[in-house]
């Protein structure tokens, strides 16, 4: 269940950066280690690819490293994410309102990291 449960903080994680700019797998997987989630390729790509098909992420062929591919974020992710973090803003009210504070929390150590 915990890992259900991450995932969609990462997805939400990912659509942040992708409506940024170009993102690329190697890329977020080191951000998402930067916040304490230690997520390999064979799930960060999978989800990905999910995201594309549902129309909320764009790869385009972009030559990188040697390497062709670059994500961004069409509209559809956009408005996605402007929901999720509407939503996410209400839940950290009510669920971090009892330990007396919501302010960001520090990036983890990594040994604390979740795997995924």
């Amino acid at each position: 269940m915990i890992r259900e449960l991450f995932l969609g903080f990462i997805r939400v994680h990912i659509l942040f950066h992708a409506t940024e700019g170009p993102v690329y797998g190697t890329e977020l997987m080191a951000e998402l280690a930067r916040h304490g989630y230690r997520i390999g390729p064979g799930t960060l790509y999978p989800i990905l690819h999910a995201l594309e098909t549902a129309g909320y992420l764009r790869r385009t062929a972009q030559v990188v490293n040697g390497r062709v591919r670059s994500i961004t974020g069409p509209p559809g992710g956009a408005r996605l994410l402007e929901r999720a973090q509407a939503q996410f803003v209400e839940l950290a009210h009510e669920v971090l309102r009892p330990i007396g504070s919501w302010e960001r929390a520090a990036p983890r150590a990594p040994e604390d990291a979740v795997t995924i």
